[in-house]
């Protein structure tokens, strides 16, 4: 049983998609958190202005979530594409 570079690069694109989808996911949970703190924050200071910071929090989250979507779908790419 002999180890062929086709069998080492796909080892190394599932570590590769490992590795993207783990740093992906930190900076959305990160930033995310970071937000709603941040937002409950401005509501306990100034609750006649609640819906309009759940709102803009939530359009920022979404944005944030891009940036772990866009690694999701490149470490799809890895594990089904790349033999």
């Amino acid at each position: 049983m002999a180890i062929e570079g086709a069998d080492i690069i796909r080892a190394a694109a599932l570590l590769g998609a490992g590795i993207a989808m783990g740093f992906g996911a930190i900076g959305p949970g990160i930033g995310e958190g970071y937000a709603a703190g941040r937002a409950c924050e401005g509501i306990s200071k100034r609750p006649e202005q609640a819906g309009l910071l759940t709102r803009t929090m939530l359009i920022g989250q979404a944005v944030s979530e891009t940036t772990g979507i866009y690694s999701l779908v490149i470490a799809l790419i890895m594990i089904f594409v790349v033999q």
